[in-house]
C-alpha cells in the first residue's frame, strides 16, 4: 500500500481550476485533430477555388499532417523551455490565426504554406492536453481527463467529414477554417486565469538535444511525405520517393543512436522497454491505422462507388461520431468495475468486428447497410482509448509524462499514415487483381458474355443509337465499367478485412499488459 501522506504531498489536487484548464485543453486537441480530416470531403471544393490540380490538391492534408507529426514529439522540450501557460497559449492564438489565413489563400502554395503553418502550432495542442491530465490531476480522476481525451483522439476524426461536408455544401469552404474560431476563442479565454504561471527557462535552449530535434524532424517529415505521396508517385518507381525513402531511413537511424547515448534526450525511448507502455505504444499504433484508415476508406467508397456528396459521406461517418460522444463519458465509471485490458479488449473485438461486417460488398451496400457497422464500430472506439491510454501510461513517472505523452499521440498520428497510405495501395492492387480475374471469365468466346452484349446492344439501339456497330461498342464498354466497379466492390471489402485483421492483433497486444488500477484506486 502506498504511503497515505506521501502520496498527498506528491499528487495534485483537482480543483475547480484544474479541471477549467484541463477541459480547456482538450478543445484544443479536438480542434487540431478534427482539423486533419475536416478537409477531406471538401477537397473538390478548395481545389476548385485555388485552381489545384486533383493530384496536387492531397498536399492541402499532407502539409497540415506532416507538420503536425514533427511538432509533437517536440513539445516535451520546448513546453518547460518557455512555461507550459506561454507555450499552450501563443500556440493556440497562431493556430486561430492560420486558421483565418486558410480561408483567404489565393493559390495552391499559399495553401500549402498556411496549412502547414496551421498544423504546426495546432499539433501543440494534442500531447498537451494528454500532459496536462497526466501531470495536473491526480492518478484517481485521471480515467476522468483521457476520456475528454479520447473524445478529440476517437470523436473529432469520426465527426470530422461531417462538419466538414456540412459547412462546405451550406456555407462555403471558407468556414471549414472559420469554425476554429469560437472554440479556440473560449479556450484562450478559459486557460488565461487557470493555467499556473511558471518561469520561462531559455536556458535549457543549450542544452538541448538539437542534433534529435532535427534528425526525428527530418526523418518524420521525410516519412510522412513517403506515405502520403508513394501509392500517386507508384512509391519506389519514382525518385523523388526512394531519396525520401534513404533520408528517413539514415535520419531515424542517427535519431536512434543519439537518443540512447545521450544523458538528456529528446524522447526517453526507454520507456518502449516497459511493457505497459511498449505493448499499449503498439496497439496504439494499430489503432491509429484502423482510424484514420476507416475514416479515410468509407468517404473514398462512397463517392467513388456510390455517388455520395460531401454531406451525405458526413451525414454516414456520424453514426461512427455521435454515439461516442454519448458513451465515453460512462467509460471511467466502467474502468472502477470492470478490468481496464477487458475494456480495451472487447473495444478491439467490436472495431473488428465492424470491419468484418463490411466483407460482402456489393452495388446496393450504402449508407442503410453501413448503419449497423458504424454504430458497433463506434461503440467498440469508445471502449480504446480512455482505457488504452491509462494501460499505457500506468507508472509513468511525472518527469517522464512530457515525453510519453509525445511518443503515445506521435505513434497513433504515425499510425493512421501508415495505414491511410497501406489502405490507398492496398485497393489499387487488390483491385487490378481481381479485374484480371474478372476479365479473364469475360470473353467473347464465353456465351453468356455474348447473351449480354446482345442484350445491351439492343438496349442502346431502343434508346437513341441507331448504328448498330456504336451500340455494340457501347454495351461493350458498359461491361468494361461493370468489371471495374465489381472489381473495386471486392477490394474494398478485401481492405475491410486488412483492418480486421490488424484489430484482432491490438486485441492480443492488450491482453498482454499488465492490469492497471488507476480506474479504481489510483495506485500504480
Amino acid at each position: 500500500m502506498p504511503n497515505p501522506a506521501a502520496q498527498a504531498d506528491s499528487e495534485p489536487q483537482a480543483d475547480l481550476r484544474t479541471w477549467l484548464a484541463v477541459s480547456a485543453a482538450m478543445i484544443g486537441a479536438f480542434i487540431a485533430v478534427l482539423n486533419i480530416q475536416i478537409t477531406n470531403a471538401s477537397l473538390p471544393n478548395i481545389q476548385g477555388a485555388i485552381g489545384a490540380g486533383i493530384d496536387d490538391g492531397g498536399w492541402i492534408s499532407t502539409a497540415y499532417l506532416v507538420a503536425e507529426i514533427v511538432v509533437i514529439p517536440l513539445t516535451g522540450f520546448l513546453a518547460p523551455v518557455f512555461s507550459l501557460r506561454r507555450y499552450l497559449l501563443a500556440n493556440t492564438f497562431m493556430f486561430l490565426v492560420m486558421s483565418v489565413a486558410c480561408a483567404f489563400a489565393q493559390n495552391l502554395p499559399q495553401m500549402i504554406v498556411l496549412r502547414a503553418l496551421q498544423g504546426f502550432f495546432g499539433g501543440v495542442l494534442i500531447p498537451l492536453a494528454f500532459t496536462l491530465t497526466l501531470t495536473m490531476l491526480p492518478r484517481a480522476k485521471q480515467p476522468i481527463g483521457l476520456a475528454l481525451f479520447a473524445i478529440s483522439a476517437t470523436f473529432a476524426p469520426a465527426i470530422g467529414p461531417t462538419i466538414g461536408g456540412y459547412l462546405t455544401e451550406t456555407y462555403g469552404w471558407q468556414y471549414i477554417f472559420y469554425v476554429n474560431l469560437i472554440p479556440g476563442a473560449i479556450m484562450l479565454a478559459t486557460l488565461w486565469p487557470t493555467l499556473p504561471k511558471a518561469p520561462m527557462q531559455l536556458g535549457m535552449l543549450r542544452h538541448g538535444d538539437w542534433f534529435g530535434i532535427v534528425t526525428l524532424a527530418i526523418g518524420l517529415a521525410s516519412l510522412q511525405t513517403v506515405l502520403e505521396e508513394g501509392n500517386k508517385d507508384d512509391w519506389f518507381g519514382s525518385s523523388f520517393i526512394v531519396r525520401l525513402s534513404v533520408i528517413a531511413v539514415v535520419s531515424f537511424a542517427l535519431f536512434f543512436w543519439t537518443e540512447l547515448t545521450i544523458r538528456d534526450p529528446l524522447l526517453n525511448l526507454r520507456l518502449l522497454l516497459r511493457r505497459n507502455f511498449g505493448l499499449g505504444s503498439l496497439a496504439n499504433v494499430i489503432m491509429g491505422m484502423a482510424l484514420y484508415g476507416s475514416v479515410y476508406l468509407l468517404p473514398v467508397y462512397l463517392s467513388q462507388l456510390q455517388g455520395y456528396n460531401a454531406e451525405q459521406v458526413g451525414l454516414v461517418l456520424a453514426w461512427t461520431g455521435l454515439p461516442q460522444l454519448v458513451l465515453i463519458p460512462f467509460v471511467p465509471t466502467l474502468m472502477r468495475y470492470i478490468d481496464t485490458r477487458l475494456l480495451v479488449a472487447v473495444g478491439f473485438g467490436l472495431f473488428a468486428t465492424s470491419c468484418f461486417m463490411n466483407l460482402w460488398i456489393t452495388a446496393d451496400y450504402a449508407a442503410p447497410q453501413l448503419l449497423l457497422p458504424n454504430l458497433v464500430r463506434a461503440v467498440g472506439q469508445a471502449l480504446i482509448m480512455t482505457p488504452l491510454s491509462a494501460l499505457t501510461t500506468s507508472g509513468i513517472e511525472r518527469q517522464f509524462a512530457g515525453s510519453a505523452s509525445a511518443m503515445f499521440n506521435m505513434m497513433r498520428n504515425l499510425g493512421g499514415s501508415i495505414g491511410i497510405a497501406a489502405l490507398e495501395t492496398f485497393v489499387t492492387k487488390r483491385e487490378q487483381f481481381h479485374s484480371s480475374i474478372i476479365t479473364a471469365n469475360v470473353s467473347l468466346l464465353n456465351e453468356a458474355t455474348r447473351q449480354r452484349i446482345a442484350s445491351l446492344q439492343a438496349y442502346f439501339m431502343s434508346n437513341g443509337i441507331s448504328d448498330a456497330a456504336s451500340a455494340w461498342h457501347e454495351a461493350v464498354v458498359q461491361i468494361g465499367r461493370s468489371v471495374r466497379a465489381q472489381s473495386y466492390f471486392l477490394a474494398y471489402s478485401d481492405a475491410f478485412y486488412m483492418m480486421g485483421a490488424a484489430l484482432l492483433l491490438a486485441l492480443v497486444t492488450s491482453v498482454g499488459m499488465r492490469k492497471s488500477t488507476a480506474g479504481a484506486a489510483g495506485a500504480h
